[in-house]
């Protein structure tokens, strides 16, 4: 369940930042007309996504036992691929994530009414899709229960009212320190994600060990005791692991986590340029999108 609250929670919350930041762009810069397009193409990002988590949800029932696990499996090492790739990405570049979007929706403007639901449907879809396909895979590997299901909608309605207390003005996040960290966390649990698709892959027949245990600490740690349910849905510990799934865990956990540490934490912020973007006029404004109506700098 934590494990799902965690993820619920950082996913939820950057696509809330995501939508806040677009929102409150178009109302400062005079151009609420553009409004409809742009909840419009949030509002297709969102159902794009609750379709895509009902289709790995239900689509694979009535297959073998066999296909099923295939499936899982492969899904759980994709889930895997792109949830680090987004970490990485949003550790590097948090801090620079409203002035991105402002010149991607300036763009868009530029270009029409219609693209601006597009890029509103692109950026919040991406976040949508990646919370989907996590969210699925850390289910399945914390146990087919609806804890993991409400941890999920625990994180994400967090995450909504945080976006909401942000937008506001009423809380403050240093957005670079959060993602660091919950990127730390969410390394972990990718790590237990990672071993979990890989057993399922053994437990399909495409990868072999399935039967050579590293090691077996069920009679210690049962997995309907408390403690075995806390280990399964914060770390996603398998009493029972092959020697594959633990070679997955660690040649994950140990560089992913040294290279994380070095490149967020030591190598620095990147650097970009300090250029703004190219002002767009307003319609039936005499000033540009993006300008502040009085001295000062826009936020």
């Amino acid at each position: 369940m934590f494990a799902n609250f965690l993820i619920g929670l950082r996913e939820g919350l950057e696509a809330a930042l995501v939508v806040g930041i677009l929102v409150a762009y178009l109302v400062r810069s005079g151009r609420r007309d553009l409004l409809p397009q742009l909840w419009a193409g949030i509002a297709i990002a969102v159902l794009a996504s609750l379709a895509f988590g009902a289709a790995l949800t239900f689509g694979p029932q009535g297959l073998t036992f066999e296909a099923q696990e295939a499936i899982g499996g492969t899904l759980s090492v994709v889930a895997v691929g792109l949830i680090t790739w987004m970490i990485f990405w949003m550790g590097r570049t948090a801090r620079f994530l409203k002035r991105d979007l402002h010149e991607k929706l300036d763009s868009a403007v530029r270009s029409g009414r219609w693209a601006v639901l597009v890029m509103a449907m692109l950026a919040v879809g991406r976040e949508g899709l990646e919370t989907a396909l996590f969210l699925w895979a850390g289910a399945q590997a914390t146990g087919r229960s609806t804890q993991p299901l409400l941890g999920a909608v625990l994180g994400l309605a967090v995450a909504v009212a945080l976006g909401w207390l942000v937008y506001r003005g009423a809380v403050r996040l240093d957005l670079r320190v959060f993602f660091s960290w919950t990127g730390l966390a969410l390394i972990v649990i990718a790590a237990g994600v990672l071993s979990y698709g890989v057993h399922d892959l053994q437990e399909a027949g495409i990868l072999p060990g399935l039967n050579h245990l590293a090691f077996d600490v069920s009679a210690a740690v049962p997995p309907s005791s408390w403690y075995g349910t806390v280990l399964k849905g914060v770390l996603n510990f398998s009493p029972a692991t092959t020697w594959l799934e633990l070679a997955a865990w660690v040649l994950y956990l140990v560089p992913t986590l040294l290279v994380y540490v070095r490149t967020v934490w030591f190598s620095g912020p990147p650097t970009k340029g300090s250029a703004a973007p190219a002002p767009v006029p307003a319609a039936g404004a005499g000033r540009p999108l993006g300008a502040p109506t009085t001295g000062g700098t826009p936020r």
